[in-house]
């Protein structure tokens, strides 16, 4: 069906979907912060949705679309937009239903049925689930971010940044089937037009931003991500129009640098922030020239991480941001050289976590082990100075990451 611009949500939408929310959600705070301001040179307030009910933004789309529904409802979520929806109508007294996928982690699909709703594990990926949920017809079918009150309500968001800060440069936002940063939008370039909206997405699942660049709706099949929550396959089609119009840019990121931003929420902020609430710091920290000196407002979007993921997520984000480093070493198998090696990591201070020998590999000579060491380190350099110190002590030593 041709898209006709007058259905396009405006901001008079946006408010009267805050009038009908308000009572049942957060208002969220917008903190600054002195430590992400100065590891990007930019001047970074947080808009800390992380802190809403049911740890996400969802929650204010799901009581904008339930308010006023008569029946039973259903829905596709991959955990954040299912827990909003199982809240938003325990709370309204609108029966739910929500399909996921069987690919879901345990606790999101847990956490969705102690909200009260009705849980169908269905497909292997979000695109099957969806395509289940549309058959059944007897509930009223809710999309997760291709709907004017979803849409609508999470754009409150916008509302609430306007009301504290004016002087603002640039929005970065999460970007999956593109819900959040249409409204976002919307309301942001209504009052404040000269504001940069941009979307970021992790660079395995960048529907929107193919789309955005070929000006047509693209399909990209996601890769495994730690923000899970956004990812989407395919952008929405009223969500797509309305980038079209009010986005000014999307950037993709990687997953490494998510996972430090996941890090440096809990070091530096002590907030739990999930993946995909994670990358609009991503995308800061991979382009600091682009927003040096410019007032950033940071959406993060949700707090809801797999706890049992959280351990590989904290040892990626410390490898990535050069706090742990491997270092291989090929030594004769004789009592005494590992004694020699560990002698170099303490004489330069590191802390050895882990330590492995391979004395079985095919590029092994006989005779010899190869030990691979995981040490905790300062930064890049403390590590490069223990690896000096083995190759002057004529140790076959070799760099992994």
């Amino acid at each position: 069906m041709p898209f006709n611009e007058s259905e396009m949500i405006t901001i008079k939408d946006i408010r009267a979907g805050y009038q009908r929310i308000k009572k049942f959600i957060h208002k969220t705070p917008i903190i600054h912060s002195d430590s992400f301001s100065r590891i990007t040179g930019a001047k970074v307030y947080i808009k800390a949705e992380n802190f809403q009910k049911t740890g996400s933004f969802k929650v204010r789309g799901a009581f904008n679309k339930l308010s006023g529904i008569k029946g039973k409802v259903i829905t596709v979520s991959m955990g954040n937009h299912a827990q909003a929806v199982a809240f938003a109508g325990s709370k309204l007294g609108v029966k739910t239903k929500v399909v996921m996928p069987v690919t879901v982690p345990i606790v999101k699909a847990e956490a969705t049925r102690g909200y009260g709703a009705l849980v169908e594990l269905k497909g292997e990926n979000y695109s099957q689930a969806l395509e289940y949920a549309k058959t059944q017809k007897d509930y009223i079918f809710i999309h997760g971010f291709d709907d004017e009150k979803i849409i609508a309500g999470q754009g409150t968001i916008g509302l609430e940044i306007i009301e504290e800060i004016k002087d603002i440069d640039a929005v970065l936002v999460p970007v999956g089937g593109g819900g959040l940063i249409s409204g976002i939008a919307v309301a942001l370039k209504s009052v404040l037009p000269d504001v940069k909206v941009i979307g970021v997405q992790t660079k395995s699942a960048i529907s929107a931003l193919l789309s955005l660049k070929r000006d047509k709706i693209v399909e990209f099949q996601p890769k495994p991500t730690i923000a899970d929550g956004i990812a989407i396959g395919r952008i929405g089609e009223l969500n797509f129009e309305i980038m079209k119009k009010y986005v000014d840019d999307i950037i993709a990121v990687e997953e490494g640098t998510i996972a430090m931003s996941i890090l440096l929420f809990l070091e530096r902020k002590k907030m739990v922030v999930e993946g995909a609430g994670a990358v609009p710091l991503a995308g800061i920290l991979e382009n600091k020239r682009r927003f040096h000196g410019k007032n950033v407002v940071l959406v993060v979007s949700g707090g809801n991480i797999d706890f049992n993921l959280i351990d590989k997520i904290i040892y990626r984000g410390l490898v990535q941001s050069g706090r742990i480093g491997v270092i291989e070493v090929v030594v004769e198998d004789v009592p005494g050289s590992l004694q020699a090696l560990t002698e170099i990591i303490a004489r330069n201070k590191g802390n050895i976590l882990d330590v492995q020998h391979d004395r079985i590999s095919k590029d092994l000579p006989l005779g010899k082990t190869k030990i691979t060491f995981t040490i905790e380190i300062r930064d890049p350099e403390h590590l490069k100075e223990i690896f000096l110190d083995f190759k002057r002590k004529k140790f076959s030593a070799k760099l992994v990451k």
